[in-house]
């Protein structure tokens, strides 16, 4: 459908969107909960499996997605092919973009010291460990990885697993379960609340960032509940801000409960070393109890991991399903973050470039007027467009300009908070943000 009259074009997204939200399941647990009508005869009608897929609401939404794009005339920016490396620069269909859409912060994806490790565990190790490490027993590199995470944090001990999601999903649940609850920020990524929603736990959010609700909520419902478990991130990726960490750890030991941070984003961005939001604040490793990251953004690999005291992680290693059934952590893999670690450490100057970088391009859209939202500017910062229309338009007027950065819009977000998001890295050049921020102006103005 090809509609010529913006006006039209505008009700006719407007009608869209309203079909979307009847059939969404995205951050809304009534609409989750809501039972789906059976056929009245499922079994005396023609029935296959395409059709059944067909009929659930969540190909519904996708299909009204697609949709929406055809209505708006836009093209979808997901999903496109990248040749050779993550890193400021990418190549898609020959030509060469300035790229904001990987979180390689520090560079090691590519480094040569990073990358010649993991090849030579892939010659010791081969390219998988083929079996869950409790029954098949451990490699050296995975252990090696593990004690030194600890060593970061200073903590008793460290697990390390193979999906950042995962870890989070697999640690809520091995830990609560019904007679406890998970309190969480209202933007907690999917995995803690996937995680709190499988684990049987009450469920609460409190506003982002917000320590005093928090506080306030916890002094009505903590005497309600066994355990309690207060989750918030070390670096927002939505919005790249990040909490007052010592409110949350003061709040942790008035209402005895449990507090885990979540250093997906944080690790090697926050903190002169990059060390995260613990070296940030200057906080003892025990005021908090829990600290989890992934391998997959600064440390240049793919997994999750968690870093505590010993009773937790023997809970844990032995009793965590996303551990205790599953494949255990690439020895490549496992070699590379570690040599990234070890990198980060030994280089805080990639630190201290990624946070040059990030000021940069946060004045410098600040000051052509855009709206960054609540970013501090460190490595992630919005271009809050407040249409979904409007980010798709710009990421595609972007991509045509040689600069690759993908839109967030609704439904993972609310209309008006729609936006493009980028992620800065130490390896971008300062010419490049400059480049951006006069090619966002450009296309603002079109």
């Amino acid at each position: 459908m090809a509609l010529g009259d913006p006006i039209r074009r505008q009700l006719a997204a407007a009608a869209l969107k309203r079909q979307l939200e009847r059939v969404s399941n995205v951050g809304d647990d009534a609409k989750r909960a809501r039972p789906v009508a059976a056929p009245a005869d499922p079994l005396g009608a023609p029935w296959s499996a395409r059709s059944g897929f067909e009929a659930m609401p969540q190909y519904q939404q996708i299909a009204l997605m697609r949709q929406m794009g055809e209505t708006l005339q836009v093209q979808s920016p997901f999903f496109r092919v990248h040749d050779g490396k993550a890193g400021a620069t990418t190549w898609i269909d020959g030509r060469e973009y300035i790229n904001f859409a990987n979180y390689n912060y520090l560079g090691m994806a590519s480094d040569p010291v990073v990358v010649a490790q993991a090849k030579a565990a892939i010659d010791q190790y081969g390219t998988s460990a083929s079996a869950s490490r409790m029954v098949a027993g451990e490699r050296p590199v995975q252990r090696e990885l593990e004690r030194e995470l600890a060593q970061l944090y200073g903590t008793d001990d460290c697990v390390a697993f193979v999906s950042g999601h995962a870890t989070n999903v697999t640690t809520i649940g091995a830990l609560l379960g019904p007679g406890d609850l998970v309190l969480h920020d209202a933007l907690a990524h999917n995995s803690i609340v996937q995680g709190a929603q499988l684990s049987g736990a009450k469920r609460l959010s409190f506003p982002h960032n917000d320590w005093a609700a928090l506080d306030e909520l916890l002094s009505r419902t903590r005497h309600e509940y066994r355990n309690v478990l207060v989750v918030i991130e070390g670096l927002y990726s939505m919005d790249g801000d990040f909490p007052e960490l010592p409110r949350f750890a003061a709040l942790r030991e008035r209402h005895k409960c449990f507090l885990m941070v979540d250093e997906a984003h944080s690790l090697g961005v926050l903190g002169a070393r990059g060390r995260g939001i613990r070296e940030y604040f200057g906080m003892q490793p025990d005021d908090v109890d829990i600290w989890m990251g992934t391998l997959s953004k600064t440390l240049a690999g793919c997994g999750g991991y968690i870093a505590g005291c010993q009773p937790l992680i023997d809970i844990l290693r032995h009793l965590a399903p996303g551990f205790l059934y599953s494949v255990g952590i690439a020895p490549a893999l496992a070699a590379g973050s570690l040599a990234a670690l070890r990198q980060m450490l030994s280089e805080p100057s990639r630190v201290t470039t990624l946070r040059a970088r990030g000021e940069q391009f946060l004045n410098r859209a600040r000051a052509a007027g855009f709206n960054t939202g609540t970013s501090a500017g460190y490595a992630v910062i919005p271009i809050i467009t407040g249409s979904s229309q409007r980010a798709a338009q710009w990421a595609n007027a972007l991509f045509e300009e040689g600069i690759n950065v993908q839109p967030i819009f609704y439904p993972a977000v609310e209309e008006r908070a729609a936006r493009l998001r980028f992620f800065i890295c130490s390896t971008h050049e300062p010419a490049q943000i400059e480049q951006t921020v006069d090619a966002l102006v450009r296309v603002s103005r079109q």
